[in-house]
């Protein structure tokens, strides 16, 4: 199990007033939830939250890239998670709101499936 860290201590008070945030060691990282939504991905000190096409443009516009990792057969895989801005780190006002994006994305996505195996519905 990954090593929780201050800077993942210092996201999840930041976070804290989105909702519920919880820390769950994943890969070599953490998912981070809100609300038991997953939201974001914590990767070498680096908060990558969910996007789908409706928040995408919004980290695009900023230029930034989605969360890549390598595969073993040397491919490399893309998800759907971008990091923010850096001077979205500077406020926490400005933390929730692109945090929030990712929020959203879940939910959204969460609409399209369903709930998950083993959830209850309502």
């Amino acid at each position: 199990m990954a090593r929780r860290n201050e800077y993942l201590d210092w996201l999840i008070e930041q976070l804290a007033p989105l909702g519920s945030i919880r820390a769950k060691a994943m890969f070599g990282g953490y998912g981070l939830y809100c609300d038991e939504v997953f939201f974001a991905i914590v990767a070498d000190d680096v908060l990558f939250v969910k996007v789908d096409d409706t928040s995408r443009p919004a980290f695009e516009a900023e230029g930034l890239q989605p969360f890549t990792y390598p595969m073993k057969d040397g491919s490399v895989s893309t998800m759907s998670y971008y990091p923010l801005p850096d001077y979205a780190l500077e406020t926490p006002h400005e933390l929730c709101d692109w945090a929030r994006k990712g929020i959203g994305a879940a939910l959204r996505a969460r609409q399209k499936t369903g709930p998950r195996r083993g959830k209850k519905a309502g």
